[in-house]
């Protein structure tokens, strides 16, 4: 496999030379990691060093979209023939095909942490296309294949209740407080005249707690995807790190649990090789 070489050795020297991130939530029975309105994960253990045999095994409940995820298209594009709105080919673009090659690039982490704690009744506030302009005067622009991050902090509240009701519970359920920060339509159309097609946050959902749809149907029906739910990235440089995310193989899948990783150069000393 010659043509294959270059990008194992790149990938090589990545990892030799940098430092791994879990940028993935921890999936607890007592941590906020499912939508609100979805079936809560669950982790039962099945045989502890017991009468089926000396190991330790349990079983989970697992919805789609728990914990770090990936949304495909098919989460909010019906397949066609349905009858139903916003149908169309993207419909039948269903987690276990996608592309993992969109899912492995370089981060472009945008820090829009000045909007955490903004806005009350459950509304989360709105990143703008003059925020990630900013942050392009700043860094360069986006270039197509950019997997773009947006770091607010939200993941600071995913912490077990009563703390942890700020995360999801008290602004989607009982629209109290600031929602988490979220990227609207004209920043996803920004972005996909760039050419960047994957976007992740720190947040719940890259729909607003208060108007969630918009930006979904705006999104996936343009083969968007979309990554949920993930953490530390205040921890990855403005440019520089390599973002990696594989999700679990579902077949007919309209989202997948994840493992999301940053890596991120090591600095250099005067001596180092």
């Amino acid at each position: 496999m010659p043509d294959a070489a270059p990008s194992l050795a790149a990938l090589t020297a990545a990892l030799a030379t940098s430092e791994v991130v879990d940028l993935t939530v921890t999936l607890a029975e007592e941590l906020p990691g499912a939508w609100p309105t979805h079936v809560p994960f669950q982790r039962k253990v099945f045989n502890w060093f017991g009468p089926i045999g000396p190991y330790h095994t349990g079983f989970v409940l697992l919805d789609e979209h728990c914990g770090t995820h990936v949304d495909a298209p098919a989460h909010f594009v019906p397949p066609p023939g349905s009858g139903l709105p916003h149908e169309g080919e993207l419909g039948t673009l269903t987690v276990d095909k996608l592309d993992l090659s969109r899912l492995i690039g370089p981060a472009a982490v945008i820090d829009v942490s000045h909007l955490t704690g903004q806005g009350e009744h459950g509304e989360s506030p709105e990143i703008t296309p003059g925020m990630v302009e900013a942050w392009e005067a700043e860094h360069g622009a986006l270039r197509p294949g950019d997997i773009v991050l947006f770091a607010s902090g939200w993941d600071r509240f995913y912490q077990p209740p009563p703390e942890g009701d700020r995360y999801a519970r008290e602004p989607f359920l009982l629209g109290r407080g600031p929602g988490w920060p979220t990227p609207g339509v004209p920043t996803l159309r920004l972005l996909l005249d760039r050419g960047a097609t994957v976007v992740g946050l720190d947040g719940v959902s890259v729909g607003a707690s208060h108007a969630g749809v918009p930006p979904h149907v705006f999104g996936l029906g343009r083969n968007m995807v979309f990554v949920e739910l993930l953490a530390n990235l205040d921890k990855l440089p403005p440019r520089g790190a390599l973002f990696v995310c594989l999700p679990l193989k579902i077949a007919g899948g309209s989202a997948g649990p994840a493992r999301a990783i940053g890596l991120v150069p090591r600095q250099r000393g005067p001596g180092s090789r």
